[in-house]
């Protein structure tokens, strides 16, 4: 039985080194797991990545907030969460601080959050 968690760590350390490098600002997809009795099924959950918190990948977690029907939804994910299926970078936001709580007290076009402009993005125009 020690044996089995020893295994399963090691290849949520592997899952983790797959998932894409985002920060604060950022608008990304987590894709997880739901049980629901003897079913499994999967969920997305999109929004702007407000906080990362933790030094050690056991402890690190994020904080995604999307808005859904007028209300505000925060969902805080562990790195090394057995049930994250995939992240999805969708867009790379320019923010000035590591923690946007802020964006909480905002609403409509004020809680935009700019698109950071990266030489990616030309190449890809270019094409």
């Amino acid at each position: 039985m020690d044996l089995m968690k020893v295994v399963e760590q090691a290849f949520a350390n592997e899952k983790v080194a797959t998932y894409p490098k985002f920060k604060a600002g950022d608008t990304i997809t987590v894709t997880y797991r739901i049980k629901e009795g003897d079913k499994e099924r999967l969920q997305k959950f999109r929004g702007v990545v407000i906080q990362l918190r933790g030094a050690t990948p056991t402890t690190k977690t994020f904080t995604i907030r999307k808005v859904s029907n007028g209300v505000g939804v925060e969902r805080i994910f562990p790195f090394e969460s057995p049930f994250i299926d995939s992240i999805e970078l969708n867009k790379v936001g320019k923010v000035r601080r590591a923690r946007i709580f802020y964006i909480r007290n905002l609403s409509g076009k004020k809680a935009r959050i700019k698109e950071k402009r990266s030489a990616l993005i030309k190449e890809e125009t270019a094409e």
